[in-house]
């Protein structure tokens, strides 16, 4: 039977043993996706406690990371969602992309007006990536791809 989480509770303390398994283990988030059938990225947000996964991937990285029968069904468990508490982030990396959507969100939402009307991209039907890529001028970029179904607005 399907199961939900009415707090973060449960969901943290896994996080936290996960985490903990995975340095132990040294794994990277792909290792223990691998076998899963799912992208890294789903995966990633699953074990931070964003999604829920279906019971062959949650037993999948239960065994990679030698969890027990409860963590599997923690797991499988619909979260409630939301990893970043109200006010503006601190962490250095989550704020760059907070400072991203206060400068970009209303060109954003300019540019998927004009181009799909007026709608929604949906987080629901979506897609996420993260590539490390050579930067031409020397170092590394990040290219980051948010790939999410449109969703139109209906008058009823």
């Amino acid at each position: 039977m399907i199961q939900s989480h009415i707090n973060q509770n449960a969901r943290h303390a896994l996080t936290d043993v996960i985490l903990l398994a995975k340095a132990r283990k040294d794994l990277s988030f792909a290792q223990i996706a691998e076998g899963t059938g799912l992208h890294e990225a789903f995966v990633t947000a699953a074990l931070l406690g964003q999604h829920p996964l279906p019971a062959d991937a949650a037993q999948v990285v239960a065994d990679t990371l030698g969890l027990d029968a409860d963590a599997v069904l923690v797991l499988q468990s619909i979260p409630l969602r939301g990893s970043i508490g109200n006010g503006i982030p601190t962490d250095p990396t989550i704020y760059r992309f907070y400072e991203m959507i206060q400068v970009y969100g209303t060109t954003l939402k300019a540019l998927v007006h004009e181009k799909f009307g007026d709608g929604i991209i949906s987080a629901i039907n979506f897609k996420l990536d993260v590539k490390k890529v050579d930067d031409p001028d020397g170092g590394s970029r990040a290219v980051i791809t948010l790939d999410g179904k449109y969703l139109p607005t209906k008058p009823f």
